[in-house]
């Protein structure tokens, strides 16, 4: 996946900050490879009983270095792409008319084989199901935001500070979880030796206990509400379905 979101993320990130939490994989060679990673061990679990607490934790904090040296933040997961048309422009737009956090609308995409390397996703997976639970905040001002206040897995957030959303809901999230049947059924096996005894209790990251038939059941559910996500008729603004958290908050005109 990591060549996947370095093709999808070059173009606008100036500096990458990666924690690496046990990798087994290739994945430590292609860090290193790439010239703007910072690579960093995954600190102490704040939580030693929970992957999740511990995971969040983290991201409440480690975004707080970029204050005074970027213009916008992005706290995300290696399979989550933020899209729009124009991405670059629309985030230097947004820049522009005070906006301080960007709320993104989520999709759960899904393909039934893995791409091939060297494609952006963006363009081969194209088809995904609108999924509140996938709306979340990855990208924000460091300099406005105070505190993010994620919740578990940042599917909420609280944000303090001086928060300005952009005019509309444009910004998509496009969760590239579910590529490839087997290879997904694979890495849910491996994800759930690394949960830990409150991340069970509570069922956080229930999915990785699926059975194969389970995920079956699952995948072809999302199947059947699949969506072009992509189109320049898609209007997300209004047609993403769901209560959305961040309506509280001011935006520009």
């Amino acid at each position: 996946m990591l060549g996947f979101f370095f093709r999808h993320y070059d173009d606008i990130v100036e500096r990458y900050v990666v924690f690496d939490d046990g990798s087994t994989d290739d994945s430590l060679e292609l860090l290193r490879a790439h010239p703007r990673v910072d690579l960093r061990s995954m600190p102490p679990y704040a939580d030693p009983d929970s992957r999740v607490r511990s995971g969040q934790a983290l991201q409440e904090h480690c975004w707080k270095e970029s204050r005074g040296a970027a213009d916008w933040v992005i706290v995300t997961d290696v399979d989550e792409h933020l899209y729009h048309p124009n991405l670059a422009s629309y985030l230097a737009g947004c820049l522009d008319k005070g906006v301080t956090a960007i709320p993104s609308l989520g999709y759960r995409m899904l393909a039934e084989e893995f791409p091939q390397a060297g494609v952006r996703l963006s363009e081969r997976v194209v088809r995904g199901q609108p999924t509140t639970h996938y709306s979340k905040m990855n990208i924000f001002s460091p300099d406005a935001i105070e505190a993010t206040n994620y919740g578990l897995g940042r599917h909420t957030a609280q944000p303090l500070g001086r928060v300005v959303l952009p005019p509309r809901d444009e910004l998509i999230l496009l969760h590239f979880r579910y590529l490839g049947f087997e290879r997904t059924h694979r890495r849910h096996q491996e994800y759930l030796t690394r949960q830990r005894a409150k991340d069970l209790e509570n069922g956080w990251g229930i999915q990785y206990s699926w059975s194969r038939e389970k995920l079956r059941e699952v995948w072809d559910g999302i199947s059947g509400g699949l969506i072009d996500v992509v189109s320049p008729d898609l209007r997300p603004w209004e047609t993403h379905p769901g209560p959305r958290w961040w309506t509280e908050h001011p935006r520009v005109s």
